[in-house]
């Protein structure tokens, strides 16, 4: 069995990601390793092209799944139910799930997968009593406007992995942090969408890009900001 190791905090710059092709797609993982919550994370963003060949449906059965659709329209589909999801739509697939999901849009597909199994048993009721699976279409979530710009709440709650999982949008229309530095128990994954952030952890200073991602290990001080005077927006990932 591969022995895994501690995935340090900090920016993973899309550039930086290795390209792996096949036929009507691509890949590029950023990360695997473990966390302080995690046995087993992964994060990778795979590209379909117009017309690519669905793989055939698969379920997990000791891992948990987070889907954010970045560029196109996907038809996904979970044990009986089909739905289309569009652009900043999100996925939820605990263990056991069967899955599958296609390109049907009229241009490629960009997505974000994260792959988590936890140091903790899996814990199949929680995740039940929570909402079990999801697919929420960004289309159906509502923006809220703040003076700093705005931001949009997927869901807290919950799953078979985790005793919470949490999931936003934040926009910054100018610049300047989007709040002062702290620490807290959360392991926390930002993906920078539009414009340009600076990420500080621990004394250290980064600047990311649409496309790239930054993570922040439990307990660690950090802090994130918009490093111009344009729009940011970024993806918050948060967990424990």
């Amino acid at each position: 069995m591969a022995q895994f190791k501690p995935i340090p905090s900090g920016v993973y710059h899309l550039a930086d990601v290795p390209v792996t092709k096949s036929e009507g797609r691509e890949g590029r993982r950023f990360m695997e390793g473990t966390t302080s919550e995690f046995s087993y994370f992964e994060i990778h963003a795979s590209t379909q092209f117009k017309g690519a060949a669905p793989r055939p449906s698969h379920a997990q059965t000791d891992i948990e799944e987070l889907i954010y659709i970045k560029e196109g329209t996907m038809k996904f589909t979970m044990g009986t139910k089909s739905r289309v999801l569009g652009a900043g739509s999100i996925v939820l697939i605990p263990p056991y799930e069967d899955q599958a999901l296609e390109n049907i849009g009229n241009g490629q597909l960009t997505y974000y997968v994260l792959m988590f199994r936890s140091k903790k048993p899996m814990d199949m009721d929680r995740s039940a009593k929570a909402g079990g699976a999801l697919m929420l279409n960004a289309d159906s979530l509502k923006y809220v406007a703040t003076e700093q710009g705005g931001g949009i709440r997927y869901f807290e709650r919950p799953t078979a992995m985790l005793d919470n999982l949490e999931v936003h949008l934040t926009e910054l229309k100018g610049k300047g942090p989007s709040h002062a530095a702290h620490t807290h128990l959360d392991t926390e994954l930002i993906l920078v969408l539009q414009g340009e952030i600076e990420s500080t952890v621990n004394g250290k200073t980064f600047k990311a890009s649409p496309g790239d991602l930054c993570l922040m290990n439990s307990n660690e001080l950090h802090g994130i900001g918009n490093s111009q005077n344009a729009p940011c927006k970024y993806l918050v990932i948060k967990w424990r």
